[in-house]
């Protein structure tokens, strides 16, 4: 149950990946920097300018293994996997819930009351943590909304009431994220959240992250046998994982905002790291993005104790084990979606 595969993450710019016999080589201007058994690997990340031989790609598709290709900022742009398997009655019971109100509403209201408790526990350990008073009470002025809003979520009778308190928790959550910041906090204000592109160093990393926890999450729903495109939570999209960002939703604050401020706090990125390019685009630089890709990593080998499983896991394991708590539910062996609660 712990074995996880390893996921290779390419950052550098014009780096071109074939396949040489039982590994794949990773050259960069035709020189040799990595080697790796494809038994070793399962996906490759592609951030940028980087190459696949057909070869290469071809073998990653018929072994099962992802290719996803991203831009420099960390937006998804594709993925490539071979032929889909999976349990096609899995997914038969995953699409009849979705056309179930009652069952879908059911299933999106625990993963927001999720999302919405683990943000609080964010802001809590921050308001503990804050050396300034005021800064604390503003924490915990936060913690009391989210809690408050944790509270009115039986009230919602469909999924707009529901994606309503969610917005408003983000938007409370976010209003003080800065005051948690600790080092250079000027260079490192966050006024609200913003994307597409990320417009302030802070909404940059959180974007960054956001790809890497979404493209667990994908990896986990298609490793179960769910339809990555079929959500609860999020609408149904052309081309939107709607199922992944449904996982994901519990594991933001968890898996990527706390690694945002762990980064900023220990000074691992500073405000040298990014560039204002036109149009207000903020862009880190790729020293940073193997800084970050690097304590990502180290942030999923963390061990916690699932709360529903009671066994210590990695957390990087939590959206695999998300993903079959939902699929037990959908065959009918579970009762409720129990959301992943971080302590």
């Amino acid at each position: 149950m712990h074995q996880l595969l390893n996921t290779l993450y390419v950052t550098t710019e014009g780096a071109y990946l074939r396949a040489d016999h039982e590994t794949l080589r990773v050259e960069v201007e035709k020189e040799t920097k990595l080697q790796v058994p494809f038994h070793h690997l399962g996906g490759v990340v592609c951030f940028g300018d980087v190459m696949l031989s057909p070869a290469a790609m071809q073998r990653c598709a018929e072994d099962g293994r992802f290719v996803v290709l991203l831009d420099r900022n960390g937006r998804f742009k594709a993925r490539v996997e071979g032929p889909v398997s999976g349990n096609v009655l899995l997914r038969c019971a995953q699409h009849e819930a979705m056309k179930d109100p009652v069952r879908t509403l059911a299933i999106a209201r625990n993963m927001v009351a999720g999302k919405i408790q683990n943000a609080r526990q964010i802001v809590l350990r921050g308001a503990r943590e804050a050396s300034d008073p005021v800064d604390a009470e503003a924490l915990r002025v936060t913690a009391d909304g989210l809690g408050s809003a944790v509270t009115r979520l039986p009230q919602c009778d469909n999924l707009e009431s529901l994606r309503g308190i969610e917005g408003e928790s983000a938007r409370n959550y976010f209003s003080t994220f800065d005051r948690m910041v600790k080092e250079d906090r000027e260079s490192f204000k966050l006024d609200g959240r913003n994307r597409r592109p990320p417009t302030d160093p802070v909404n940059a990393l959180m974007s960054f992250l956001y790809a890497l926890v979404m493209n667990d999450c994908v990896a986990a729903a298609e490793g179960v046998g769910l339809d990555p495109q079929m959500g609860f939570l999020h609408a149904l999209r052309p081309g939107r994982a709607a199922l992944a960002l449904d996982l994901m939703e519990e594991l933001r604050s968890v898996l990527a905002d706390r690694l945002v401020l762990t980064l900023i706090n220990r000074r691992q990125v500073s405000a040298q790291d990014f560039t204002k390019r036109s149009g207000g685009a903020v862009q880190m630089s790729d020293a940073a993005r193997k800084e970050v890709i690097v304590a990502y990593q180290k942030r999923k080998q963390e061990e916690i104790t699932h709360p529903v499983l009671e066994q210590k896991m990695p957390l990087g394991l939590v959206p695999h084990v998300q993903a079959r708590l939902l699929a037990r539910v959908l065959r009918g062996d579970l009762e409720s979606y129990p959301p992943f609660l971080y302590r």
